[in-house]
């Protein structure tokens, strides 16, 4: 469950408003861009519709990195682990954490994206993202996260991980997608290759939010 203080930074967070509780990258990363972009409540997803809006916030945020000296200039390749849909992989030099590159390809906007991991960081802290950088190859524009390696020691069961959702106010509404109609968020992809099973306990490592508020 959220916290009192959880709830008041996932409240600021929906409505757009700055987050002054934390000062990390990722934090600073979203308020230069809520600043000047609405938080959407669209959460179909029309990159086509949406690619004007996506590449004026890229421009935002290289000026952001480039104020703020944040480009991954010595990224090592060597590492590699796996990649998905979302994001590619790598060990971090002790290998004691994974070092995830992502360009917010499942996002209407890179706001959307910097959302979605902020409100992971509150609802998984176990799992949480350290913003670390970012990476431009070529014209795509990466976001460089650090999070907590977690080795799987038995396959996860969906079961459980629909429970443990819905005593956090996550409704199953189809396959492995979620709805918190309190809190106007959706949960998507929670399968057994995003939320790992370590000792009897469930793991989210990715997670992808959308902000859908009824009126």
């Amino acid at each position: 469950m959220l916290s009192d203080d959880s709830r008041k930074e996932l409240a600021n967070i929906l409505r757009g408003d700055v987050i002054e509780r934390h000062n990390c990258n990722l934090t600073a990363a979203r308020n230069y861009l809520s600043k000047s972009f609405g938080t959407s409540k669209a959460v179909e997803k029309n990159f086509e519709q949406q690619s004007p809006i996506k590449e004026k916030q890229k421009e935002y945020l290289i000026i952001f990195i480039e104020q703020n000296q944040l480009w991954i200039n010595d990224f090592a390749q060597r590492n590699y682990l796996t990649e998905g849909g979302e994001a590619k992989v790598y060990f971090n030099k002790t290998a004691q954490c994974v070092v995830k590159l992502n360009d917010a390809i499942y996002y209407n906007t890179w706001l959307d994206y910097l959302n979605s991991i902020l409100i992971h960081n509150l609802f998984f802290e176990r799992t949480r993202y350290t913003l670390i950088g970012f990476l431009l190859k070529e014209t795509t524009l990466f976001a460089v996260l650090e999070q907590q390696y977690i080795v799987s020691d038995q396959p996860t069961d969906l079961s459980e991980v629909k429970i443990f959702l819905s005593y956090n106010g996550f409704e199953n509404t189809r396959r492995d997608d979620y709805y918190n109609k309190e809190l106007g968020l959706i949960l998507e992809d929670m399968h057994d290759e995003n939320v790992l099973t370590n000792s009897n306990i469930l793991f989210f490592i990715d997670t992808v939010f959308y902000i859908q508020i009824y009126r």
